[in-house]
């Protein structure tokens, strides 16, 4: 059975020109899901500058538009992917994130799927992007799609933390490994598992003693967590050839990664840390605006 029975995707109905339907319609196919396509519109606030009478017929004519437009490609969705449940309805949002989260606890979907919005760093300092909001409350797994124009990808790596053994992590690290291998099988994509190891000088310093060097407690680390890796590779058949150990800060990694080898999704958790001080779901955010590819956040 697929790991996903319904599908919510969120749009922007102003980007009409966005593969998102597309890119859910293939996977709600291949998973044998049902998709429910929300197209949110946040408030026009130039309509303040109308009459109210004016102002209620301006509304409602912008609204019409985009649910006759919807249900246009709603229909065009059910007609070439035979055999999928589509429905689909438009509304205004004065919240957004309060709209998609009130969406998820209503259907309980298996998934919620989005189109990246990309925000300028100057905007991001004072601002927290609409994704990072989804990915650090959301309770579902939340798939950012990239604007690649492949309805399903043929690459995927599943980004892991081999640095802690503890009960959380290794949870965390199977429930990766799970819903991409999952996707893999139905989307007929490579598999890949890759850990991005980063012993920095300071994670060093605080282990010291022991008469013990700073490279040689380097060394020990690094081949500790090499071995945890490798350990959990093996515990899912990963082929040798499609396991990678790198060492390196863990967004400069997965970013010349997923470019280098060609990557269409990273699958990696939404809580996720490495090594020590690190905020929580900082790596997945801020790959959000370096990679390239589509990321599932579990």
């Amino acid at each position: 059975m697929s790991q996903y029975q319904r599908l919510l995707l969120i749009i922007n109905p102003a980007l009409r020109r966005s593969q998102a339907m597309n890119h859910a319609a293939a996977l709600a196919k291949v998973s044998g899901a049902s998709l429910h396509i929300a197209a949110l519109i946040p408030t026009w606030n130039l309509l303040s500058l109308l009459e109210e009478g004016d102002r209620a017929k301006a509304r409602e004519n912008y609204l019409q538009d985009h649910r006759d437009w919807l249900k246009y490609q709603a229909a065009h969705l059910r007609d070439s992917n035979k055999g999928i449940e589509v429905t689909a309805e438009a509304k205004w949002a004065d919240d957004l994130q309060q709209e998609i989260l009130d969406y998820v606890a209503e259907m309980q979907p298996d998934l919620l799927i989005k189109q990246v919005q990309r925000e300028p760093a100057l905007k991001r300092a004072f601002i927290t992007p609409l994704d990072w909001r989804l990915l650090r409350h959301c309770p579902i797994p939340v798939y950012l799609l990239s604007e690649d124009d492949l309805p399903l990808p043929r690459k995927i790596v599943a980004a892991v933390d081999a640095s802690n053994t503890l009960a959380q992590d290794n949870e965390l690290n199977e429930r990766i490994i799970q819903q991409a291998s999952s996707l893999a099988i139905q989307c007929q994509a490579e598999l890949h598992l890759l850990y991005a190891c980063d012993i920095s000088m300071v994670y060093l310093g605080d282990m010291g003693g022991g008469g013990l060097t700073i490279s040689d407690l380097g060394r020990q680390l690094r081949k500790g967590h090499e071995k945890s890796f490798l350990e959990l590779a093996d515990r899912y058949g990963v082929p040798a050839d499609r396991r990678h150990f790198i060492e390196g800060q863990p967004v400069a990694v997965l970013n010349a990664f997923t470019d280098e080898q060609h990557m269409d999704v990273i699958v990696m958790g939404k809580v996720q840390s490495h090594g020590l001080d690190k905020l929580l779901g900082s790596t997945t955010e801020h790959l959000l605006y370096q990679v390239s590819c589509s990321i599932l956040a579990i």
